[in-house]
């Protein structure tokens, strides 16, 4: 029994040690992270950051949440439930690319976009129609997934040949991710911050100083072993160095043992 605790121990040392490293290791990637995207990023008119041709933004009302009325199942981008984080794709700048990148859209994209009620807002929903108009551009129109949505804002219209519009695209969404967004809210927070960084650095601080201590405990014990055997081993040399001498004494007090008798 004794054996297989002491069999245990040292696994669950290194499963906790490899814990730490991993928890440390994604602290710092997103520490990481954080600082090529304020290094990196361009702002838009409305404060957000573009790296690399990409936005990320986080949905805010339920507009395009789950609802039954609409069916997204053949879609890319399913329903976006608030507070998720939604990967754009920025619309090119270059007009001829911007041609390009407005015809290859196509309905049941989501797009984001900035749109004028009583002030312009940043939306995003999803494509139902798009016209192609003869003077060039198109007539797109969006509409929010979420028919329950206790808001008269569902449906949007932007002509992409007004150039000088304040309706406009952004761009694409690519991909979601709620799980990501939950923990960029939860970072927002003095809760969020307290429990995602703070707590986790002092335990990760408490392990390792625990870490350094054991080494440090482990070198001491080391040293003081080495010291030991030495001291014994020079205690060894004595007393065969005394026998030595001893047995030297004898002979010289005793000579007669070392005749034949004669």
């Amino acid at each position: 029994m004794n054996s297989e605790k002491a069999e245990k121990k040292p696994k669950i040392k290194k499963v906790l040690r490899v814990t730490v490293d991993v928890a440390l290791f994604f602290i710092i990637l997103f520490a990481l992270f954080a600082l090529v995207l304020s290094i990196a990023s361009k702002k838009d008119s409305d404060g957000t950051a573009t790296v690399f041709g990409y936005q990320l933004r986080f949905v805010r009302s339920d507009s395009m949440d789950k609802c039954e009325l609409t069916d997204v199942s053949g879609y890319r981008i399913k329903s976006i439930p608030v507070k998720s984080c939604i990967f754009v794709q920025v619309a090119p700048e270059d007009e001829e690319q911007k041609k390009e990148w407005y015809a290859s859209l196509k309905v049941g994209d989501v797009l984001t976009f900035r749109y004028v009620y009583t002030r312009q807002e940043t939306i995003t929903h999803r494509i139902v129609s798009i016209e192609e108009k003869d003077s060039g551009g198109y007539i797109i129109t969006l509409e929010g997934d979420n028919k329950n949505a206790d808001s008269e804002q569902l449906r949007q219209t932007i002509d992409t040949s007004l150039t000088d519009s304040p309706n406009y695209i952004i761009g694409k969404v690519t991909g979601q991710s709620y799980i990501l967004g939950i923990i960029v809210y939860a970072f927002k927070t003095t809760v969020g911050v307290i429990c995602l960084i703070i707590i986790p650095c002092f335990i990760i601080i408490g392990f390792e100083i625990a870490r350094l201590v054991r080494v440090l405990s482990a070198d001491k014990k080391e040293k003081a072993k080495e010291k030991e055997q030495r001291q014994t081993e020079e205690i060894e040399e004595l007393k065969r160095r005394l026998a030595l001498l001893q047995n030297q004494k004898n002979a010289a007090e005793n000579p007669s043992d070392n005749c034949d008798g004669n």
